[in-house]
């Protein structure tokens, strides 16, 4: 599998992604993809920030997430619920 980066992330800003949850499907749109720092020595990329959001009034757990994307295809991503605004709450994916 590919490292994934910033850059895969960066140009599908404000689309949706889908995450299986049991036998259905629930709607993520990302709505921030951001640097977090200078790439460390040693790492093998620069660290990123992704932000969701999921407009449900139920809050899903903080775990790992299989969302699905046209472009990206599917990936593992864990997910951690960091605020809550009117249109949801948001959660957060740190790639270090």
């Amino acid at each position: 599998m590919e490292l994934l980066t910033l850059e895969h992330f960066a140009s599908h800003v404000n689309e949706t992604y889908s995450a299986q949850l049991n036998d259905g499907e629930v709607p993520f749109v990302l709505v921030e993809a951001r640097a977090l720092s200078t790439r460390p020595q040693q790492a093998m990329r620069m660290p990123f920030s992704l932000l969701f959001r999921n407009g449900s009034s139920f809050l899903f757990p903080q775990q790992t997430y299989l969302m699905r994307h046209d472009s990206i295809g599917e990936i593992g991503i864990f997910l951690v619920p960091v605020a809550r605004e009117r249109e949801g709450f948001l959660y957060q994916a740190i790639f270090n």
